[in-house]
């Protein structure tokens, strides 16, 4: 009974969520099998699947999204890099700790509607660049179809990386300083501590970053294209991904059974992914 009392104490919440959760995760299966009208329809098998698969945009929407996964070394270099600068105590690195979570801590629609000004053909970074006679760098950022998403993408690691570096920074700060003390001593310098000693500990909070950064940039990017892409993936579909996709099937199309179809390989598809991390990961181990 003594090792069962800690899970009754959360049973309630595990319960409640399992009902919430579990629920709409039933019922997004079975709408993916079924041409719904209204709150429910028949039963037609893979059709919507078969409809899905054959369809470019599709295909397009995942393409977008395997570009955004590009952006995961990047994120985790940028946010190991920074963490392991402010890790030194730089004068003031406090105040450049809290300086550099604020763009987590805003809202996504925020910092989005903020940068799709400043990044306009006439906005205030190509005035800056127009400025600095570096007029060859003035791109089209947002309304041209091959830079849009990449735009977009920056704008992700900017933000993205806050939260990395403040994972990474907590563990720095947890580890036993008097290893790289005693590197320092014996005449290491930064970039050997930080290689030899520093980010070989930090190897699970690294994995974890990953973990997070896939499932991000496979399901969680909707509010930026929204955003910059006005809203329909644009200019053009340059900006689709697969949950605006799914946005524009329930939404624009009134197709629920097409959007719960593509909802269920997308979430399909994040489990075999994370499941793929976890046992490279097992494997390292052993």
């Amino acid at each position: 009974m003594t090792r069962l009392k800690p899970y009754l104490y959360v049973a309630p919440l595990v319960l409640l969520l399992g009902f919430v959760f579990g629920t709409s995760l039933v019922r997004m299966f079975e709408f993916s099998f079924k041409m719904i009208r209204g709150v429910d329809g028949p039963w037609i098998g893979w059709r919507n699947y078969r409809l899905v698969l054959n369809q470019p945009l599709f295909w397009e929407s995942v393409g977008h999204n395997l570009q955004l996964l590009l952006a995961i070394p990047i994120l985790i270099g940028l946010s190991l890099l920074t963490a392991l600068l402010l890790y030194e105590r730089l004068r003031g690195w406090t105040l450049w700790r809290a300086v550099l979570f604020l763009p987590y801590v805003l809202a996504i629609p925020i910092i989005a509607v903020v940068m799709k000004q400043m990044f306009q053909f006439n906005g205030p970074v190509n005035e800056v660049l127009r400025w600095l006679s570096l007029d060859f760098m003035a791109l089209d950022w947002i309304g041209s179809p091959d830079i849009a998403l990449w735009t977009v993408m920056g704008l992700i690691v900017w933000r993205e990386a806050a939260l990395g570096t403040i994972l990474f920074l907590a563990r720095l700060l947890s580890l036993d300083e008097s290893l790289v003390e005693a590197a320092r001593i014996e005449g290491a310098n930064w970039w050997q501590r930080a290689w030899h000693i520093l980010i070989p500990q930090m190897r699970g909070v690294i994995e974890f970053f990953s973990v997070i950064c896939v499932i991000t940039m496979l399901s969680a990017v909707f509010a930026y294209v929204y955003i910059l892409g006005g809203g329909r993936g644009g200019p053009g579909t340059s900006t689709m991904v697969i949950e605006l996709y799914i946005y524009n099937a329930l939404t624009r199309q009134s197709l629920p059974g097409i959007a719960a179809a593509v909802s269920v390989m997308l979430f399909v598809v994040s489990l075999g992914l994370i499941y793929l991390l976890f046992v490279v990961r097992r494997r390292q181990d052993d």
